[in-house]
């Protein structure tokens, strides 16, 4: 199998400037990101896409893949990570002039997973024969029982079932994506809309390594956290 680790990094960041080259320990994240994919041993080749020329020195600086610069059209706040990832397959292929089997996107933002989550993840996708798997935590909130909605002038559960709920621990358990981990068959990154289906597979992680750094306080706790290790 031929299995590609692409690695996104654009440099527009709204809740935290510059994020994806923000030092933790002296270590830049997406050199965090880069090195657990290198240690994890799965990946044929691994390649940062990006729209940022000092992201792309740091990643050659890594000796990994980063000859593109991520198109405008695909980079902005708007834009699908899909069509970022898909081009990312597409450049790779004309390049390497190889076709990859299985995909992985591993998010620069979220430094907190290990490698055994890496190489666990990737284990289940391959026995259970999935399409897409993604990672996941439990979710702290539960729509069945504390998370609701306001519809006209009625405040809602957002779902709502015939048995009463009166503890989080009666309702059915969901969980919330953590933006860590993403395998794909190729055929499914190329042409499927959304991650969702009946082929479609999770790996649960524990809170303390789901954490995806969107704003100054999830950046604080990933620090105090990475510190601590």
């Amino acid at each position: 199998m031929n299995i590609l680790c692409l690695i996104c990094a654009r440099k527009g960041s709204k809740g935290v400037k510059n994020k994806n080259i923000i030092k933790i320990k002296n270590k830049n994240l997406i050199n965090i990101t880069i090195d657990q994919a290198k240690k994890s041993k799965i990946f044929n080749n691994i390649v940062v896409s990006t729209d940022s020329k000092k992201i792309q020195s740091h990643a050659i600086s890594k000796k990994v893949l980063c000859w593109f610069l991520r198109p405008k059209l695909i980079s902005n706040d708007k834009a699908s990570k899909l069509e970022a990832l898909r081009h990312g397959l597409i450049e790779s292929e004309k390049k390497l002039k190889k076709k990859f089997d299985i995909i992985c996107d591993l998010d620069v933002t979220a430094p907190l997973r290990n490698i055994k989550d890496i190489r666990t993840a990737f284990k289940i996708f391959i026995r259970k024969n999935y399409s897409i798997l993604f990672s996941v935590t439990e979710a702290k909130k539960n729509p069945y029982f504390n998370m609701i909605e306001v519809v006209g002038k009625e405040v809602k559960l957002i779902k709502k079932i015939k048995k009463e709920i009166v503890s989080r621990q009666q309702a059915p358990k969901v969980f919330e994506m953590n933006a860590s981990i993403y395998f794909w068959k190729r055929e499914s990154l190329l042409n499927k809309r959304n991650l969702f289906g009946k082929n479609t597979g999770i790996y649960e992680m524990p809170r303390e390594r789901s954490i995806d750094i969107d704003d100054t306080l999830d950046l604080k706790l990933v620090k105090h956290l990475l510190k601590s290790h």
